[in-house]
C-alpha cells in the first residue's frame, strides 16, 4: 500500500488548525500528515485548581511533567500519571496547535476516522551529539513530542541529530547512542507508544549519513530509520539516477521498518555534497518518476511524505505520478 502525505499544515488550509489540516488532507485524497512540532514554550508554575486531578484530566493545559518535593525538599520529576498535590510544580507546554489533552485525543479520533496516518517532527535544529546545554533541550523536545504524538495517535516521532561539532565520528556516535538510550528510557517511563525515528541529513557537517543512521538503529533497538531521499541525494552528490538506486536504499533499511517504510521526498539543490535548499519536486535531478518505478517493481508498503515547499501540491503530484506508472506498467503487462 502507498500512502502519500505532507510535512505540515497544507498551504491552502484556511483555518490553520490541526483539525482543519487533517480534514483538508483527507479531502485532497491524501492519507498521511507529519505534524510539525517546531515551536513551543514550556513554563514552570504552581498547581492552581488541579489538586486531585491527573495532568491528562486538566481541560485547559498540556502538562508535560510534574515535579514533587522528596524527603529532603528537592523537587524531582514524577511523570504525568499521578494525581496532583498542593506542593507540586508542573511544567506546562504552550503550543499554538493544541491547548489540552482532550483536544489532542479528539484529533486522534478524527485522523483515525478519516484514515489520515499521523506522525510528528521535532525541531530541525537539534543536538544529540555534544552533550551541552542544547542537548538537554533537544532531549526534552523529543520527550515532549512523544507525549503529544502519543495523545494524537501518531505512530512515529521524527528527529534530526545535529552537528558533529568538531568531534571525531566515533565519539559523536557514542554520544548519540547514549543520548538516544536515555530518551528511550524516558519514553518507557512515560509509557509512550510512538517509535523514535531518526532522519538522514543533507550536509557534510551533520551527523546522519545513511550508514550512520543504520548503525544507530543497530545499536539501539526499536528505532526507525527515516529516509529523506533529497538529503541523501545531496550528500552523495546526486546518488539517485536509476530505480535500482532507490531499491538499494529501501532494501538496506527494510528489516528495521516493521511493516511500513517511512520516507520523505522533495526536489533539492546541492553543491559539493551539501544541500543548499529543498525545492519543488519537478525541479532538479532527483526524479520522482524513477522512484515511482521502484515502488511499482518492488511493491513496497510505504508512507511518502512531501517535504517540498509546495507541500500538498507535490504530495498529490507524487500520488498521480505513481498511479500513472502503475497504469503504464500494467498496460504493458496486458499487451
Amino acid at each position: 500500500m502507498f500512502r502519500f502525505g505532507l510535512a505540515g499544515i497544507p498551504l491552502s488550509c484556511k483555518g490553520r488548525t490541526l483539525k482543519d489540516a487533517i480534514e483538508d488532507t483527507h479531502r485532497m485524497g491524501l492519507h498521511a500528515m507529519e505534524i510539525q512540532f517546531l515551536r513551543a514554550n514550556v513554563q514552570e508554575r504552581a498547581v492552581i485548581d488541579e489538586i486531585g486531578m491527573k495532568p491528562r484530566e486538566v481541560d485547559d493545559a498540556i502538562i508535560v511533567e510534574t515535579l514533587r518535593p522528596d524527603d529532603e525538599g528537592n523537587y524531582v520529576p514524577i511523570g504525568i500519571d499521578r494525581e496532583l498535590e498542593e506542593e507540586d510544580i508542573v511544567l506546562q507546554l504552550f503550543w499554538n496547535l493544541a491547548s489540552s489533552y482532550k483536544e489532542l485525543n479528539i484529533l486522534s479520533e478524527l485522523a483515525r476516522e478519516l484514515d489520515v496516518k499521523l506522525s510528528l517532527h521535532t525541531p530541525y535544529y537539534m543536538d544529540l551529539v555534544s552533550n551541552g546545554e542544547l542537548t538537554e533541550k533537544s532531549i526534552d523536545y523529543i520527550v515532549w513530542g512523544g507525549i503529544l504524538a502519543n495523545e494524537m495517535g501518531a505512530d512515529i516521532v521524527v528527529n534530526h541529530i545535529g552537528l558533529y561539532g568538531g568531534l571525531k565520528k566515533k565519539e559523536a556516535m557514542n554520544n548519540v547512542v547514549n543520548n538516544v538510550k536515555a530518551i528511550k528510557e524516558r519514553y518507557k517511563e512515560l509509557d509512550l507508544r510512538p517509535k523514535l525515528g531518526f532522519e538522514t541529513s543533507g550536509k557534510q557537517d551533520l551527523f546522519g549519513t545513511l550508514n550512520e543512521i543504520l548503525s544507530l538503529v543497530k545499536k539501539v533497538k526499536g528505532l526507525v530509520p527515516i529516509v529523506n531521499f533529497a538529503h541523501i541525494h545531496a550528500r552523495e552528490d546526486g546518488k539517485f539516477k536509476d530505480a535500482k538506486d532507490f531499491v538499494e536504499v529501501l532494501d538496506k533499511v527494510k528489516k528495521y521498518m516493521g511493516d511500513e517504510h517511512y520516507v520523505e521526498f522533495s526536489g533539492v539543490e546541492y553543491e559539493n555534497g551539501n544541500e543548499l535548499r529543498l525545492t519543488p519536486i519537478k525541479r532538479g535531478d532527483l526524479k520522482f518518476e524513477t522512484f515511482a518505478t521502484a515502488l511499482y517493481e518492488q511493491e513496497y508498503n510505504i508512507r511518502v511524505i512531501s517535504a517540498s515547499p509546495l507541500l500538498e501540491h507535490d504530495a498529490a503530484y507524487m500520488r498521480t505520478i505513481t498511479e500513472r506508472v502503475i497504469q503504464r506498467k500494467m498496460g504493458k503487462k496486458g499487451a
